[in-house]
């Protein structure tokens, strides 16, 4: 796992734990509520960590085959070792 990977993973690991811990401690609130799409957001940033960040940076800049874009890049990685 790169360095860049795993700041991806911790930055999900922390988003995760972090609303999660705020949903325990607002316990009862609907505010609560409104925090559970950033503990779910963070999930696959911790399993899948930078493909997701290159998966958002892909579709932000409009990219039309972001697949092939994804798909491109773990090749070129897994062949430049």
């Amino acid at each position: 796992m790169t360095w860049r990977d795993g700041r991806w993973r911790v930055g999900g690991g922390l988003l995760t734990g972090g609303a999660s811990a705020l949903c325990l401690m607002l316990d009862g609130s609907a505010l609560a509520v409104a925090l559970l799409p950033p503990a779910l957001l963070g999930v696959p940033l911790m399993v899948h960590g930078r493909r997701v960040g290159q998966a958002v940076r892909a579709q932000v800049r409009g990219h039309a085959g972001t697949a092939m874009a994804i798909h491109a890049a773990r090749l070129r990685a897994r062949f430049s070792r």
